[in-house]
């Protein structure tokens, strides 16, 4: 239960409960926060976080492209994260790490201190009580009416919690109209990502994504590339129709809790079979990946047990 989870927050270990924010710190009324979500995996060498190295990296871009400060070194966050898991005895599970600013403040720029830091692992089987394990059997999408941030409007790379609104409104329209996920197109009208999901499609047996610039920089699909290429499939990054989604023999989402999810109808579009011959492939290599079953990836697991 969350109640007995124990919070790392800037340098002590605190019950869960007494992880609390003012309601007018800036980050709260503001959205001025940045966060990463890490997945924590069951190894034969113990619990073991998935590319470390890489969301505290992306956590340090943001908070560069915000001229925000982090009071820690990425060392000194890492190893945070990992007390973190060990005080909570979780083997596997999900990570997210917080950057913010607790401080109560009206005007619209930020407080001139540096962030507050917090680690929070769950297990969201047992955690989270309207958690619902990723559709095994595929999932639906449709495209949102939403388009997604343009990059000369924010800074579409940092994952900050006011872009979130964005992905939250296309995920909303996609329950209204009885599908699980949506993908958005960008302000260009070429295929994008989903509301928190890259998306990729096979088409003639080439795996094709959006390239970077109008979506984030995903780690999971950084992954899902280098793993596709380690299969020998080709990969091409590009700006892509959204007419793709009506001759694509597969498609698939990816995002850090799900890695791949395969997705059995596209609108009225029906997909067969579920998961496709290379959604199939790159979902069993990272599944191997990530349970430390590939020592050509053990690079990717970082210990903390």
């Amino acid at each position: 239960m969350l109640e007995d989870r124990i919070v790392y927050l800037n340098g002590e270990f605190l019950p869960w409960g007494q992880a609390t924010v003012h309601m007018m710190s800036h980050s709260f009324s503001r959205g001025s926060a940045i966060f990463e979500v890490l997945s924590l995996h069951e190894t034969p060498s113990g619990p073991a976080v998935f590319r470390l190295d890489e969301h505290l990296d992306r956590f340090f871009r943001s908070a560069e492209l915000l001229g925000m400060t982090i009071p820690y070194s990425k060392g000194v966050l890492g190893e945070a994260i990992s007390e973190t898991v060990r005080k909570n005895g979780v083997r596997e599970g999900t990570i997210k790490v917080l950057g913010y600013y607790s401080q109560v403040a009206f005007e619209i720029l930020p407080p001139p201190q540096e962030l507050d830091i917090a680690v929070f692992v769950v297990v969201p089987s047992e955690d989270l009580g309207g958690f619902k394990a990723p559709h095994s059997e595929g999932s639906t999408l449709c495209v949102s009416k939403w388009r997604k941030l343009d990059p000369q409007t924010v800074p579409i790379e940092a994952k900050a919690a006011a872009n979130y609104l964005n992905g939250m409104m296309a995920r909303k329209e996609a329950l209204e109209k009885g599908f699980d996920f949506t993908v958005m197109l960008d302000t260009q009208g070429f295929l994008a990502e989903g509301g928190t999901e890259s998306i990729f499609l096979v088409k003639d047996g080439v795996l094709l994504t959006p390239s970077e610039g109008t979506v984030l920089k995903s780690i999971t699909r950084k992954s899902i590339i280098e793993a596709g290429k380690t299969l020998g499939i080709e990969v091409r990054e590009g700006r892509f129709p959204p007419e793709l989604l009506q001759n694509a023999e597969e498609i698939f989402f990816s995002c850090t809790p799900m890695k791949v999810l395969p997705v059995k109808r596209c609108e009225e579009r029906i997909l067969s079979p579920i998961p496709g011959a290379v959604t199939g492939r790159i979902s069993a290599l990272l599944n191997d990946i990530v349970a430390g079953k590939d020592e050509r990836f053990a690079h990717w697991l970082f210990p903390v047990g």
